[in-house]
């Protein structure tokens, strides 16, 4: 029987933490209060999730790892966040920390379609790590901020990507904002040879959001960007692998809302779910992540995983440029370093920034 094994963190007295275990075993298969509801010899043997471990961290909490038989799964991308971490995500006082998943639930949601090597061979960038801005802030118009993609451009920056708070607004329509971002992209193309990757993002109802991907992929944007915990993630896995023919970059946005560890949600469940660029806040920024979680979302991003291919790790979150150097030096060559508004701190002074942006990790990746 292939198992699928994921770990809580529990808060509490550990005396309760093998009864608290125990009841999330049985909450996240059969939803029954106690083993003796369950009357079917086979209910019993090849559904009921099993508690495997339980160990005390030094700060007084315990780690329970939990075996769920992988047919409770369907290998389906919703019903898996169901058995993980359903019912038991009421519960205020538990975490899902990680997860191992076995073989056949890999390969049933294939993780990344292009992933490192894709964009790698997309922005024809080798043996160092990768520029990323955003056109920001919100309220321009599609033509300032084509304006504004055709300065990072310039400077040689490797990917603009739309800043996620820009949607179908009024005073910025999508199409518009698209178009003009595009043909400023090609523009720069023409004239010095280098042609950055204009990533748009994609945000609405589900029905909204595959038809901006029709659109974007018909005007010409070779990649996109959305926000899967405010799509939904099986929403983003069919987006990812029964939609896009582009690669898909993901942004945090609303992340924070729930109780997955950083290290699991950025370096696994988004890998898993087919990103092949993941946004996640790091140590050097404005939300102080630790360094110790940056590293792990990096690695769980990049190492090998059942022949998943690897996703692109994109730190961001308020980089400073004085820090460009050393960040890619802490993440190394495959990584993409997101720097937005700080190239945009000093007035007129845009692309003078940029360029430096550009040449920090150069030099920082030489």
């Amino acid at each position: 029987m292939e198992l699928l094994r994921v770990r809580y963190r529990l808060e509490g007295n550990p005396a309760d933490a093998e009864a608290r275990a125990e009841a999330i075993a049985l909450e996240q298969t059969v939803e029954v209060p106690k083993p003796v509801a369950m009357r079917e010899p086979f209910i019993a043997r090849e559904i009921v999730g099993r508690v495997e471990s339980i160990e005390v961290s030094s700060d007084g909490s315990q780690r329970a790892t939990i075996a769920y038989p992988v047919a409770t799964t369907a290998l389906d991308p919703a019903q898996l966040l169901g058995v993980m971490f359903g019912n038991t995500s009421l519960h205020a006082d538990v975490s899902c920390v990680d997860f191992d998943p076995p073989a056949s639930l890999c390969e049933a949601l294939a993780g990344p379609r292009a992933g490192v090597a894709g964009l790698r061979e997309l922005t024809g960038v080798r043996g160092r790590a990768l520029t990323c801005t955003a056109v920001k802030p919100l309220g321009h118009s599609p033509k300032a901020l084509a304006d504004l993609l055709r300065t990072f451009a310039r400077a040689g920056i490797d990917v603009v990507k739309d800043d996620q708070g820009l949607a179908n607004h009024e005073f910025c329509p999508f199409e518009a904002r698209v178009a003009a971002c595009l043909a400023a992209a090609e523009q720069v193309a023409d004239e010095t040879g280098h042609r950055v990757l204009y990533v748009p993002n994609l945000i609405g109802t589900p029905e909204r959001v595959f038809g901006q991907l029709r659109f974007a992929e018909k005007c010409g944007a070779r990649a996109v960007m959305v926000s899967p915990m405010l799509l939904g993630l099986p929403t983003f896995w069919e987006l990812c692998h029964r939609h896009a023919s582009v690669p898909v970059l993901a942004h945090p946005s609303h992340a924070g809302a729930l109780r997955y560890a950083p290290e699991l949600l950025f370096g696994k469940l988004l890998r898993l779910y087919g990103a092949d660029a993941v946004i996640f806040v790091g140590y050097a920024g404005r939300f102080g992540i630790p360094r110790a979680t940056c590293a792990a979302i990096a690695a769980n991003l990049r190492s090998e995983w059942h022949g998943l291919a690897a996703s692109l790790p994109v730190p961001g979150g308020g980089i400073e440029l004085r820090d460009v150097a050393e960040v890619v030096r802490f993440y190394g060559h495959d990584a993409m370093l997101l720097v937005g508004g700080s190239l945009q701190l000093e007035p007129g002074q845009l692309l003078e920034r940029s360029c430096a942006f550009v040449d920090a990790v150069r030099g920082a990746s030489a």
